[in-house]
């Protein structure tokens, strides 16, 4: 007989995701049938950048290119976390696959919602240092979740390393397409 579990909403896993909760992590892993649902995460986040970059000079019609940015610096960070974090760097215990931990990093960027806070001038620069930082931390959570790692240093080593390709990939962006600076 097939054991029946529970399941959270939508809402309750982007909460969970962002509150840093291992249940949720541990349930996004396992459910395939999330894998829309973080890809939801990753496009309203990325969404919510583009408008938030507003707040730091960038020009509405722009924002469509902020929101592919942070498309693609999403997905070089998830393929860079993987091929690090499950073929370079794992330990005995990793078994995971590209699905699981696209699910589980696709929630880690829960956070990213609030840079849509960034279209008011003032709260610009402190939304994007304060959530760049707790994606950061999503991020070594739910890649030690979905490596099954024990190390919480090996985590950190893996998405430091991304988190570094992600800023660069960012800050050429912003000089190609920001404001302009007279």
């Amino acid at each position: 007989m097939a054991q029946l579990t529970s399941t959270n909403g939508f809402l309750q896993r982007l909460i969970g995701a962002m509150a840093l909760d291992v249940a949720i992590y541990e349930e996004v892993e396992a459910d395939a049938g999330a894998t829309m649902q973080a890809m939801a995460v990753v496009v309203l986040s990325a969404a919510a950048a583009g408008i938030g970059a507003t707040g730091l000079g960038v020009a509405p019609p722009r924002i469509p290119v902020i929101i592919v940015a942070a498309l693609v610096s999403w997905a070089a960070w998830a393929l860079l976390t993987f091929e690090v974090g499950a073929r370079i760097l794992p330990t005995a215990g990793t078994r995971a696959n590209l699905g699981q931990l696209l699910r589980t990093i696709g929630f880690s960027t829960a956070p990213g919602l609030l840079l849509a806070i960034g279209a008011i001038p003032v709260a610009a620069r402190p939304a994007f240092a304060i959530v760049a930082v707790w994606l950061l931390l999503t991020m070594v959570y739910a890649v030690q979740r979905a490596l099954d790692y024990t190390s919480t240093v090996r985590a950190v080593a893996v998405c430091v390393f991304g988190w570094i390709l992600v800023a660069v990939i960012g800050m050429v962006i912003g000089v190609l397409f920001g404001p302009t600076v007279s």
